[in-house]
């Protein structure tokens, strides 16, 4: 099933973070405020971020890279669209910031576990 934030009469990336799971949700709207803390929250504490093929293993490698690699340069990633694939949730779209190419769309595929996130691989 593909859910497009158009498809939801109340449009918008506020119709899309409602089909979110939480915890996802929870992400992206820290994602939003350039909020660490609350970003790293949803994640599992074994987490596994990987950033286009680059892993980061938790909590201490997650929060280095949201605070060197999102917050410095303010990259905020907005979703579009979302679906469900091989027991992930993906959500595309663009992120903005003060980065090259800026914006660029980007795929998140997030694997939960015990209302958590356990993987999440960023891919273009």
């Amino acid at each position: 099933m593909q859910t497009s934030a158009h498809d939801n009469q109340r449009g918008g990336a506020e119709a899309l973070l409602d089909a979110l799971p939480k915890p996802i949700a929870d992400y992206i709207e820290a994602n939003a405020r350039l909020d660490v803390d609350a970003m790293l929250k949803p994640f599992a504490a074994d987490a596994v971020l990987f950033d286009i093929g680059r892993p980061h293993a938790g909590q201490a490698a997650l929060r280095t890279l949201f605070e060197q690699e999102v917050v410095a340069v303010k990259a905020i990633f907005t979703p579009d669209s979302l679906r469900h694939e091989d027991g992930k949730v993906v959500v595309e779209g663009p992120a903005h910031g003060h980065f090259k190419g800026s914006p660029i769309r980007f795929t998140y595929a997030f694997a939960l576990e015990n209302e958590t996130i356990k993987t999440l691989e960023i891919t273009l």
